[in-house]
């Protein structure tokens, strides 16, 4: 077997491999499977790293889980221990067990038969939904419930048909229905949700984007090389799509970069949706929703695309043959001048691509990774998807939801992803500064009163870190080198630029502040650990709250000239409205890390007229 990169990402044989030690100690049974199995990346300060693999071991006949380690080098199993608070995310049998518990309970379909629905029964979806967690004395361990939506037939889209107030609260492991409720009698909406099959217009002309010599970046494995830019592309069960040890013209801006964590929580008190607040990565696992992406359609031009293998239910290994994009995009004007003689300079900017798309249920998640000739890195998440939604009946007033459909109310919701940036400007010893746009008040220091400054601010531990962005006063975060100036004297630095966005809106009192507490400020700051990982904490499915972010933070370290890791929150509010079904545009969302005195000038005065073709030249009349 030949041995990958540290950082790589899991191989089949690896996979196949670390089961085999497991069965060796004896760990495996007929009843085990595996919620997660992730790569153990190998500590900044190891030399010579071992190759090791997590596994999270889930006994369904009894609902224990622990956390098992397996040196694939060594061929030996490291660890072995009970998983602490919260249940490893679902596997996928769990989603048709759940079904078939809803369908085969007598108490559901009496509720099915007394709303008329009887004759509905077989081509009935019953979606499985992480319970959140509200410490109600019958769903403890493994517990999920199920949501009915209808479908005409198999290949029919389910989420144009709710029936409302019908939920079923479901006991994994025991493979049992704990009770079911059934609230209400509003007609299940009428409308289909079909979006394919619609005749496509005519009017849109070609546009063909061709690289007659080829891409400008290099691929030796995982590593990429393309325009003064080095980097590793990752990608694991749970996080999906990771880069590792950015660099700039030689010089290190990020030693790893992820979105290890979003929740999704519902505003709406309805019985069926109060309790949603989806963590897309720690209950449902975004790596293992990747979706096998399609050229010209996910992407456009000339692709690469990097496989990843995951681990199945089993423990054996899946491969998405392209879960991984990366291309080159024309980005418009990086930059331009006409000089006063009338004679004009300009070039064209260009991004390197680099993304990922993972279905979770009814939304999808584009997450792209943007690296710009200028130095600059830029994340954006693509929400699309279907719309979950409820029904009343038409032309209701809700405070909660908005009719987008005849009888189909939408709630609204938020997308709050959180990005781990463990940044590393010109080395791993790296201060954090908040930097404000001030007003100057009129007076000595303001005679003309046009006069405005900047203010800034060293946040010199965890708790001074803890921030919301200030659009009204242009708020960016600066990460400053200690071991490295520029040509005038200033520490080299990258600034985060946030895009406005709501953080978390639910009550401080309610269970999913208590378990996203992450999603309550738009910047956290901690020292490098090498198990301080997730945001919400190891497991967040059916956990009570208070891990991850909030946990660490409490001991307020010092976060002055160390190896910083910053904790970015983003993402769209969303009151949802009749465009958006019955599928929704993609909503965008993300940050900017850009230069800031890393660099002593324009990195990019050196581009060709147009670009490498000399497009401009090639057009002028």
């Amino acid at each position: 077997m030949t041995r990958p990169h540290p950082l790589d990402p899991l191989t089949a044989d690896e996979l196949i491999a670390g089961r085999e030690i497991l069965a060796a100690e004896g760990l495996l049974t007929a009843t085990t499977r595996f919620p997660a199995v992730l790569p153990v990346e190998p500590d900044k300060a190891d030399v010579a790293p071992d190759r090791r693999v997590q596994y999270t071991l889930l006994d369904t006949a009894t609902g224990q889980a622990r956390d098992a380690v397996v040196s694939l080098t060594k061929s030996a199993l490291v660890s072995s221990e009970d998983c602490g608070d919260g249940q490893p995310a679902y596997l996928f049998e769990e989603y048709d067990l759940a079904a078939s518990i809803t369908k085969a309970s007598p108490e559901w379909r009496a509720a099915m038969e007394r709303r008329g629905l009887a004759d509905r029964i077989e081509h009935a979806f019953c979606a499985p939904l992480a319970p959140g967690f509200f410490g109600r004395p019958d769903e403890t361990g493994r517990v999920i419930r199920s949501l009915t939506f209808l479908r005409d037939d198999e290949s029919d889209s389910p989420w144009a048909h709710p029936v409302e107030g019908l939920i079923v609260h479901i006991n994994l492991t025991e493979q049992r229905v704990l009770r079911v409720e059934d609230e209400g009698d509003v007609p299940v909406p009428p409308e289909h949700g079909r979006y394919d099959g619609v005749p496509a217009r005519t009017t849109l002309k070609p546009i063909e984007i061709t690289q007659p010599e080829g891409p400008s970046f290099t691929v030796d494995g995982n590593e990429v090389t393309w325009e003064g830019w080095k980097l590793r592309v990752g990608f694991n069960a749970r996080e999906g799509l990771t880069l590792h040890q950015i660099g700039f013209q030689d010089r290190s801006v990020l030693h790893r970069a992820s979105v290890p964590e979003m929740v999704v929580p519902y505003g709406d008190t309805a019985p069926g949706r109060f309790w949603i607040s989806y963590f897309d990565a720690g209950e449902y696992l975004l790596g293992k929703n990747a979706n096998d992406l399609r050229l010209g359609c996910d992407c456009l031009g000339v692709i690469h695309y990097f496989p990843a293998f995951v681990a199945d239910d089993h423990g054996h290994p899946v491969e998405i043959p392209r879960a991984i994009c990366m291309h080159e995009e024309d980005y418009g004007i990086l930059w331009k001048h006409t000089d006063l003689d009338g004679r004009a300079e300009v070039r064209r900017s260009r991004r390197l691509v680099i993304s990922s798309i993972s279905t979770i249920g009814n939304y999808d998640y584009g997450f792209f990774w943007y690296l710009y000739l200028d130095g600059t890195v830029e994340l954006e998440a693509k929400a699309t998807g279907i719309v979950f939604a409820g029904a009343a009946h038409s032309g209701t007033k809700h405070p909660h939801a908005n009719e987008i459909a005849p009888g189909l109310f939408a709630p609204v919701h938020q997308h709050l992803f959180c990005a781990r940036l463990d940044v590393a400007i010109d080395g791993e010893r790296n201060s954090l500064v908040e930097i404000d746009v001030e007003r100057v008040p009129m007076g000595e220091q303001n005679p003309y009163g046009n006069a405005f400054t900047w203010k800034e601010t060293p946040l010199r531990t965890e708790q001074e870190a803890q921030r919301h962005a200030d659009p009204a006063k242009a708020r960016v975060w600066e990460i400053r080198s200690a071991e490295r100036t520029n040509r005038l004297g200033t520490p080299t630095a990258y600034q985060l630029v946030p895009r406005p966005s709501a953080t978390l809106m639910a009550q401080p009192e309610s269970t999913v502040h208590q378990r996203a507490t992450f999603a309550t400020r738009h910047l956290w700051a901690t020292p490098y650990r090498a198990d301080e990982r997730y945001p919400a904490g190891e497991r967040p499915n059916a956990h009570p709250g208070g891990a991850g972010l909030p946990a660490w933070t409490a001991a307020d370290r010092d976060l002055t000239e160390t190896d910083l890791v910053l904790w970015h929150v983003f993402g769209p509010t969303h009151i949802p409205r009749p465009e958006d079904w019955p599928v929704m545009p993609v909503d965008y969302s993300g940050f900017t890390l850009r230069p800031y005195g890393f660099l002593d000038r324009n990195p990019a005065l050196d581009l060709p007229s147009g670009a490498a073709d000399d497009h401009c030249s090639a057009h002028e009349h």
